[in-house]
């Protein structure tokens, strides 16, 4: 039985992390990608299955490097999850262009640059999984989230197009879409988080969702999501008023 390979950015910490552990554990061999080796090299103490990749994903040749590299030790790649993010509240509320275009530059085009690296492989094989990870936080503006809210609804935007352009190839394209998770992203946020979850649980959905499931859009948990899928569909006026009675809500609190 051949041996099934995933490879998955953002491999470090937060939800990433307890992918390849997830998909580890179930039997998968797992290329593991993030900036900070020293943690990858952790992971493949903990799990024999997991194998360390370190990548810059805003490098777009690193991106392609690595990504033959894997090919060439593995000889395939089944699913890829995509899922580098960061996120920086205090520089979005003050408007510091520096940094937005980090969080951009991270967020979206190094998950482009990394389905970039992966595209021709996949549209000449004529099957596999692009799998990206983007937010709940895509669906609508949020405050004091100009970059991170863009950089989501980029990538939502980003996977239904491609989704489109693969379909014909026989690839099959998904969105996540979590709530909040508690990781170090979150962690940042200085306002309330309702239904924060696991990153153990967020790993569990999704690997069900991936491998069990032939949804376009996997989202969790579902209580909160379906929410936030209400407020995607509110004409402004109402959607203003409303965020606008929640914040002076959680400023009191």
């Amino acid at each position: 039985m051949e041996k099934k390979i995933v490879w998955i950015t953002g491999a470090s910490s937060g939800i990433g992390r307890e992918l390849a552990i997830k998909f580890a554990n179930e039997g998968w061999t797992v290329a593991a990608s993030a900036r900070r080796e020293h943690l990858l090299k952790e992971l493949n103490i903990k799990n024999s299955n997991i194998h360390s990749y370190p990548l810059d994903v805003t490098n777009i040749e690193q991106c392609k490097t690595v990504f033959k590299k894997i090919l060439k030790d593995f000889k395939n790649i089944h699913i890829c999850i995509f899922g580098t993010g960061i996120s920086d509240p205090k520089s979005e509320k003050e408007f510091d262009l520096k940094n937005i275009r980090k969080i951009m530059e991270v967020n979206f085009f190094g998950i482009m640059n990394s389905v970039n690296s992966i595209y021709k492989f996949y549209s000449e094989k004529k099957s596999g999984q692009i799998s990206i990870i983007s937010s709940v936080a895509g669906y609508r503006g949020l405050p004091a989230a100009v970059a991170y809210c863009s950089s989501k609804s980029a990538l939502i935007s980003f996977a239904e197009s491609l989704y489109f352009d693969m379909i014909k190839k026989n690839v099959v394209v998904k969105i996540i879409n979590p709530g909040f998770v508690k990781t170090s992203i979150t962690e940042k946020n200085n306002t309330p988080m309702p239904m924060i979850k696991s990153p153990e649980f967020a790993a569990n959905e999704i690997f069900i969702g991936l491998t069990q499931k032939k949804l376009f859009e996997i989202h969790f948990p579902k209580s909160f999501t379906i929410l936030m899928k209400f407020l995607k569909i509110l004409p402004y006026s109402f959607y203003f008023r409303l965020i606008k009675i929640a914040n002076i809500y959680m400023k009191r609190n």
